[in-house]
């Protein structure tokens, strides 16, 4: 069996390299690194963070202008016949926003760019809203009915805007689904991780791989992801509705804890974040791109706004305009980066490990020991360690499995732009939780970490930018005269003609709604 896993890891060494040489072009090029700031942001960086401003002024700052109206919608109560809620959309999306990243990614953003690479997360964050905006729209716009559900995204939208094209709708499903499969592997590992680390909390016992406790995880894992996979949809968002706003709020509380512990503290964080944004420490560097190029990036890589990976969800939603679910979709984004982003930087930049040489030069490049031992430094030494890793533990394993099973629903909603089919889409679901989840439990239980696999969901992500970012800039226009629709409030049914495209659903709408007009006029 390792020896299987060994010859996998091996068949993968050439995906890092890769992954690599695509996020960081062309700063790994002497003469663009030369460039002042400029040559530490690479061109994925300058295309995401730039077509960000651009979305924002050409929607009149959407992501302020309808902030309020946004929450009017997400908490407003509603059924959905066909579809799910604005509200149960938004935490489906959530599932795959709010992951381990929000606290590996941080970590790493600051261990290389300093605090100020919290400041510029905000910045991508705040346009990065205008961009889920457009997508989100865009997903609305074109989406497809399928029984009592919605389907659409980016395959869909990519379809239609690209002259309505079927190929096009079919390599994007199948980029997302390779793309989404190979992402499983490693979301179990952090399953493992989390249940084995509260297991040792609470038994005060260390638990090897091959131990029974990690079989149970096997089995459990396996099992629960199936059941969640073959109940489609509605099933699932009956779950990630209890998860998302549950582990949300043990991680708020369990850093506010942590902050209350270190309150004097407060005003450092603040003024280590705002100073190192522009005059980043030696220690980091020495150099304001480096703080700028470390924040954008990994906030982008948070928070996923312009990868086109959320816009699944965003089509799932039975809103009553399209640009409804734009608006809610960017409260996703202000919920990742402002919110959970933000509390887990707090926690690394108040312990200020880089302050003591020996343990930095130690553990600086190993992000959750580095987050880790930033949480145990802040903690007074007494039970109350114990409580805190066991909550942010808890709340690690749930930004881990909400990820698996929004890979999974989300990979089977992209999977309709290829086929309808049930047996088809039984394919994906037992690709997903029959096949790449127990790979990736088979790998921990025989002592692997497939770092070379991994790599893929870098890959993954870059391709997925590159073809959805194009297709957002040929299709904006769209969602331009959708949103000039939805703020003059007319009372006026969305329908094909307000957009200039066939929009089918839409249209069925518009001609249901007249109808029942008129037999309430009878």
């Amino acid at each position: 069996m390792k020896e299987i896993f060994e010859a996998i890891n091996s068949v993968f060494q050439f995906v890092m390299p890769i992954a690599d040489f695509l996020w960081d072009f062309p700063t790994n090029f002497g003469w663009y690194g030369a460039i002042p700031v400029l040559g530490n942001l690479s061109f994925a960086v300058i295309l995401l963070i730039g077509s960000g401003i651009f979305f924002t002024i050409k929607t009149g700052f959407i992501q302020i202008t309808h902030f309020k109206e946004s929450l009017r919608i997400l908490t407003r109560q509603r059924t959905a016949e066909t579809g799910i809620t604005p509200l149960a959309a938004f935490f489906l999306s959530s599932a795959m926003r709010v992951g381990p990243g929000n606290i590996l990614g941080v970590t790493g953003a600051i261990s290389v760019g300093g605090p100020g690479a919290l400041f510029w997360m905000w910045v991508s964050a705040f346009f990065g809203m205008a961009t889920a905006y457009m997508e989100a729209t865009l997903a609305q716009i074109f989406k497809e009915k399928k029984d009592d559900e919605f389907v659409g995204g980016l395959p869909f939208y990519g379809k239609k805007i690209m002259g309505n094209r079927a190929w096009v709708g079919v390599v994007l499903s199948a980029i997302f689904i390779l793309y989404a499969m190979f992402c499983l592997p490693a979301q179990a590992f952090n399953v493992f991780s989390s249940v084995g680390s509260i297991a040792e909390v609470v038994t005060g016992n260390t638990y090897g791989r091959t131990s029974v406790l990690y079989y149970i995880i096997a089995v459990v894992l396996v099992v629960g992801t199936s059941m969640f996979a073959f109940g489609g949809i509605k099933k699932i968002t009956k779950a990630t509705d209890k998860m998302v706003p549950v582990m949300a709020v043990i991680y708020c509380l369990t850093v506010l804890m942590i902050a209350a512990f270190n309150f004097r503290t407060i005003p450092f964080f603040f003024a280590a974040v705002f100073q190192g944004a522009f005059t980043p420490e030696a220690i980091f560097g020495g150099f304001f791109g480096t703080a700028l190029a470390q924040g954008v990036k990994r906030g982008l890589m948070s928070n996923e706004a312009g990868q086109g990976t959320i816009t699944m969800s965003a089509a799932a939603s039975n809103a009553e305009h399209p640009c409804e679910q734009g608006c809610v979709q960017t409260l996703g984004v202000f919920l990742d980066t402002m919110i959970i982003c933000t509390l887990s930087g707090f926690i690394v930049v108040m312990a200020q490990l880089w302050n003591n040489p020996p343990l930095w030069e130690e553990i600086h490049g190993q992000k959750l020991p580095l987050y880790l031992s930033s949480i145990t430094s802040l903690m007074p030494g007494t039970g109350a360690d114990s409580i805190v890793t066991l909550l942010i533990s808890l709340c690690y394993g749930l930004f881990a499995y909400t990820c698996v099973i929004g890979f999974i629903i989300f990979a089977e909603i992209a999977a309709n732009r290829i086929s309808k089919k049930k047996s088809f889409i039984n394919f994906i679901r037992i690709l997903g939780a029959l096949v790449f989840i127990p790979f990736g439990v088979l790998s921990v239980l025989a002592g692997l970490e497939l770092d070379n696999l991994w790599y893929i969901s870098d890959l993954g992500n870059i391709i997925i930018v590159y073809c959805n970012l194009p297709i957002l800039f040929f299709g904006a226009k769209y969602a331009f005269r959708a949103t000039k629709h939805y703020r003059a409030k007319k009372g006026e049914p969305f329908t094909s003609r307000v957009v200039g495209i066939s929009c089918e659903f839409w249209d069925e709408r518009a001609q249901h709604l007249r109808e029942e007009g008129l037999e309430t006029k009878k």
